[in-house]
C-alpha cells in the first residue's frame, strides 16, 4: 500500500480514494470509501489505455459480467462507471485468505470441509452460468475463504456461453492444469469447462497437489488434455465424486446442480471457517478492515491504535485484506502486473515465500535411469555442514543446516552454493519453517531469531529462554526452556503466550519430533510416553504411558487423528486421546511382535517401518482413518527411526547405517525397489527430507541432493 501520488485521483463516483492498493498493465486498484464509510477496492483504467478500444471493451465486459451475476458466492459489485473519463468498477472488499493460501498454511481439507467447498462453489457457479456467463478461469488463488464461506473471484476473462477460448490476439487465457482440455485446445467452451476446473480444484484441496502436473506448461497441458489425473490422496470415495468433474468429454461432465446435491456436506461441514485458525485469520482481517473504515485518527499516535497510514501499509504487506471482487478487482491486477508500492521495514513485514524451483521427474522409459541400478546425484556438496546437524530443512529455494561452525548456513536447492549463513545461532537449538516465509532459529542466549528464507534478511527476535524448538503452527512458536519448561511464543507479536511445567516423567525424555495440530501440541518421550497439551492455554488434556519399548515414539497427524507407533500402530483423537484404531502384526522369523517405527502420512495414507527382534524393518503403509494396510515396500532395511518420504512418484527410505543407504519403492501400484543409493563407505550420522521433487541426505559432513522420478 502507498499514499496517493501526483496524478492519482481524488474521488471516483461517490468514492474517496484513500491510498493505491497496487496497479497492473491495465490499470490501478484503489482503497475508496463512500459517505457511508463502506470501503471498497476501486480498479481504475488506466488513463492513456482509456481510448484503446479493445481494453476499454474488455474492462467493460468485466463489469457487465460481474454485475449480471446475482448470487451470495461471487463479491458484489458496489458501482461501475464505464462511459466518458476514467472507467472504473468498484466493489466489496473479501476479507479472508484466499484457497490455496488455505491450503497451503492449514494443509489439505477434511472430507466435510471439502464437501462444503465443493458444493457451495458448485452453487455459485450454477448461479454464473444461469446468468449465461462462463467463468473461464476457475483456480484456488480466484477462491476466497471468508467468514461466510468461499467467494468465487476474478471475471476477467469470463464470456458469455458457447464463446471461444481464444482471444484476439491469438492467446488462450487458460490457467494450466485448471483449464478445461477443450478451453486448451481453443475449442468453444460451455459451463462443462467451469465443472473440469472445479475437479481440478478439489483434487488441489483435497491432497494439498495439482490434478495435473509437468515440469512445463506443455507439459502440464498435455497431461490435461491426454493424460490421467494425479488421484493418489484421495479417498474411494472422493475419487468417485470428483473424477466424473474431469471427464475429458464435456458431454460427460456432471452440471453444477448435480455436484452440490452428491457432495451434500453433513451439518456443521463449514466449521473450516467458522472455527478454528482459518476463521481466526478471518477474524483478525475483519478487525483490521473495521479500522480502515473507521474514522480518521489524529495525526500523532497514540496508544489507541495506528495511525490511518499505517493500517493501510499493514494491511498491504500482511495480505490483512484481499482487494478483490466479483470482477477480480485489485486481486487481478496485483496478480498480473507489477506493483511500485513502498516496502515496508518492520519486523513483522516481510515477504511472501517465493515458489519452488521444482526439479524435473525422471523417467525410466525415457532411460533417466535402470530400475534397480543408482542414480546419479543432482549436486553434492563436502566439508560444508557439521556431523551434529538436525535434518536438512528445504524451504522452497533454500535448503538450511547446520554449519561446521555450529550456526545455520543455507544453500541454494538447485545447485547446492551457499546463499546466506548465520554464524551466531545455534543449530544444536533445532531451526523451524514458520510457513515458509521465516526460518527460525535460538542463539546462545536462548533468544529466538527469524529470518527470510530466501536473502537471510534478519526479522523480528524474542527472549524466550529457548533450549529446544519443537514445532509451530499458525498462532505460535512452541519450545522447550531451559529450565525444561513448555513455552508458546506468539508469532504476530513475538510475546510469550504461556509456559507450563512438565510432568516429571516427560521434562528430561522429550523427543523435539511433536506435532500442533487442531488446538492440541501432542509430545512425545524417549521412555514412550505421549502426552497432548491445549495450544491456547499450556494446559495438560490427555496422556498415556508406556506406548513403546525398543523404538523411540512420534507422532503424526492429521484431520483430527494423531497416529503413534511403538507397540502398536495407533490412531487416537487428537482432542482427546481416545483410541480409534490399533494394529499388531507378528513377526516373520519368531512370531514376536513387531515393533513400529516413526510414522509419517501424506494424504490418507500412514507410512511406518514394522520392525521385528532380527533388526530388520518392512515398509508398510496404512489407511489413516480406518488403520487398514494397504501397501508393504519391497524391500527390507535396518531398524530405524528415520522417517519415510513420499516425493515424485516413489517411497523414500533411509537406512544410515553403517553404510548410509537410501532406497525408493514404488508406490502402491509397484512397491518393488526401484533404486538404491549409497553416497559414501561409512558414515556415523546421516538424515534426510524432500521437497520440490528432490531428496536431500546428510552423511556426516557432506550433503547430496538426489532426483526423484
Amino acid at each position: 500500500m502507498r499514499p496517493l501520488a501526483t496524478g492519482d485521483p481524488v474521488r471516483l463516483g461517490p468514492y474517496r480514494l484513500l491510498g493505491v492498493l497496487g496497479e497492473g498493465g491495465m490499470g490501478k486498484v484503489y482503497v475508496g470509501q463512500d459517505r457511508a464509510g463502506t470501503v471498497a477496492a476501486v480498479k481504475v483504467l488506466r488513463p492513456e489505455l482509456a481510448h484503446d478500444t479493445g481494453l476499454a471493451q474488455r474492462f467493460v465486459r468485466e463489469a457487465l459480467a460481474a454485475q449480471a451475476v446475482r448470487s451470495p458466492g461471487v463479491a458484489a459489485v458496489l458501482g461501475a462507471q464505464t462511459e466518458g473519463g476514467r472507467p472504473w468498477i468498484a466493489t466489496e472488499f473479501l476479507t479472508g485468505p484466499t484457497l490455496d493460501q488455505v491450503i497451503d498454511r492449514y494443509g489439505p481439507f477434511d472430507d466435510a470441509s471439502l464437501r462444503a467447498l465443493a458444493a457451495s462453489v458448485a452453487r455459485t457457479l450454477r448461479d454464473i452460468h444461469a446468468s449465461g456467463f462462463v467463468h473461464r478461469d476457475l483456480k484456488p488463488p480466484n477462491i476466497v475463504i471468508t467468514a461466510d464461506g468461499p467467494r468465487v473471484i476474478d471475471f476477467g476473462i469470463a464470456r458469455p456461453e458457447h464463446g471461444l477460448t481464444l482471444t484476439t490476439t491469438g492467446q488462450i487465457p487458460v490457467t494450466p492444469g485448471y483449464g478445461a482440455p477443450e478451453q486448451v485446445l481453443g475449442h468453444r467452451v460451455t459451463w462443462a469447462a467451469d465443472v473440469f476446473s472445479l475437479g481440478a480444484v478439489l483434487v488441489y484441496a483435497a491432497t494439498g497437489h495439482r490434478a495435473f502436473e509437468g515440469t512445463h506448461v506443455a507439459a502440464v497441458q498435455y497431461e490435461v488434455v491426454h493424460g490421467e489425473p494425479r488421484w493418489h490422496g484421495l479417498s474411494p470415495v472422493q475419487h468417485t465424486l470428483i473424477a466424473p468433474c474431469l471427464a475429458k468429454d464435456a458431454a460427460g461432465r456432471p452440471n453444477p446442480e448435480q455436484i452440490a446435491a452428491a457432495f451434500a456436506p453433513p451439518k456443521k461441514a463449514d466449521a473450516v471457517w467458522k472455527r478454528g485458525p482459518v476463521a481466526d485469520a478471518i477474524k483478525e482481517r475483519e478487525r483490521e478492515i473495521r479500522n480502515l473504515s473507521a474514522p480518521p485518527l489524529p495525526t500523532v499516535e497514540t496508544g489507541a491504535g495506528p495511525s490511518r497510514r499505517r493500517l493501510l501499509t499493514g494491511l498491504a504487506a500482511g495480505g490483512a485484506v484481499l482487494a478483490v471482487g466479483g470482477t477480480g478487482t485489485g486481486w487481478w491486477l496485483l496478480r498480473g502486473g507489477k506493483s511500485d508500492r513502498q516496502r515496508p521495514e518492520g519486523p513483522f513485514d516481510y515477504p511472501p515465500a517465493v515458489k519452488t524451483p521444482a526439479a524435473r521427474l525422471l523417467s525410466a522409459d525415457e532411460g533417466d535411469y535402470i530400475v534397480g541400478g543408482s542414480p546419479t546425484e543432482l549436486w553434492a556438496a563436502h566439508g560444508v555442514i557439521s556431523a551434529k546437524s538436525p535434518a536438512p530443512l528445504p524451504i522452497r529455494d533454500v535448503l538450511v543446516v547446520g554449519d561446521l561452525a555450529g550456526g545455520l548456513v543455507a544453500l541454494d536447492v538447485v545447485d547446492g552454493k551457499r546463499r546466506w549463513s548465520a554464524p551466531e545461532m545455534r543449530m544444536e537449538r533445532r531451526y523451524l519453517t514458520l510457513s515458509d516465509r521465516l526460518v527460525m532459529a535460538a542463539d546462545d542466549h536462548g533468544t529466538l531469531h527469524t529470518f527470510v528464507p530466501a536473502t537471510g534478511k534478519p526479522k523480528w527476535t524474542a527472549q524466550a529462554d529457548a533450549e529446544t524448538l519443537l514445532t509451530a503452527d499458525a498462532e505460535a512458536i512452541y519450545l522447550l526452556t531451559k529450565d525444561r519448561r513448555l513455552r508458546a511464543v506468539g508469532r504476530s507479536d513475538a510475546r510469550v503466550r504461556w509456559t507450563a511445567r512438565l510432568p516429571e516423567d516427560f521434562g528430561k525424555t522429550i523427543l523435539p519430533r511433536p506435532v500442533a495440530h487442531r488446538g492440541r501440541l501432542v509430545i512425545t518421550t524417549s521412555t514412550g510416553h505421549v502426552m497432548a497439551v491445549n495450544t491456547d492455554s499450556g494446559r495438560t488434556e490427555w496422556t498415556a504411558h508406556d506406548l513403546a519399548k525398543e523404538r523411540s515414539l512420534f507422532p503424526a497427524a492429521r484431520n483430527g487423528i494423531v497416529v503413534l507407533n511403538g507397540k502398536k500402530l495407533a490412531a487416537r483423537s487428537i482432542l482427546d486421546g481416545k483410541q480409534l484404531w490399533a494394529y499388531t502384526e507378528n513377526a516373520y522369523y519368531d512370531h514376536s511382535r513387531k515393533e513400529w517405527g516413526r510414522p509419517s502420512i501424506y494424504g490418507d495414507v500412514v507410512y511406518t517401518l514394522g520392525c521385528d527382534t532380527q533388526g530388520y524393518g518392512f515398509p508398510m503403509a496404512f489407511d489413516v482413518r480406518s488403520g487398514k494396510k494397504q501397501w508393504e515396500g519391497g524391500v527390507a532395511l535396518g531398524s530405524n527411526d528415520n522417517p519415510i518420504l513420499r516425493q515424485g512418484h516413489g517411497v523414500w527410505l533411509l537406512d544410515h547405517g553403517p553404510v548410509p543407504t537410501v532406497s525408493a519403492t514404488g508406490t502402491e501400484k509397484d512397491a518393488r525397489e526401484t533404486w538404491s543409493y549409497k553416497p559414501t563407505d561409512r558414515a556415523a550420522s546421516a538424515a534426510f527430507s524432500a521437497a520440490g521433487n528432490r531428496v536431500f541426505v546428510t552423511c556426516d559432513t557432506s550433503l547430496y541432493a538426489l532426483p526423484v522420478f
